[in-house]
């Protein structure tokens, strides 16, 4: 992983591209979802690199799907709300780049704590 400069080229986002290429060729039938290649943070560190946000907005069965698929640890699974919204959140590394996979859901009144 690598620090992000001020003067930063597209190369810089070649390994997070590269790790996105070759995930969709190994998993050409996962369902489809949102793709964003992003800086994120090096956990553990202060050094930002590119990363790969993926999000899901029509079902944890998908979500699931892709977590397996990308080797993410159920333990870095996490359950966050904001307003009406809910989702969850699995962070790790596939293929040496960062990986954060988002599975949107509705907050319904049964969820009331």
């Amino acid at each position: 992983m690598t620090t992000v400069e001020t003067h930063a080229t597209a190369a810089d986002q070649v390994n997070a591209v590269g790790a996105l290429l070759a995930i969709l060729t190994a998993h050409p039938d996962l369902p489809t979802l949102d793709i964003h290649v992003k800086l994120m943070t090096v956990p553990g560190t202060y050094e930002w690199t590119w990363g790969l946000y993926l999000a899901l907005h029509d079902g944890l069965d998908k979500f699931e799907q892709w977590r397996a698929a990308l080797g993410l640890d159920h333990a870095t699974v996490e359950q966050k709300q904001y307003g009406t919204s809910e989702w969850l959140i699995a962070t790790g590394t596939h293929g040496g780049t960062q990986v954060e996979l988002y599975g949107f859901y509705p907050h319904t009144a049964d969820d009331e704590r």
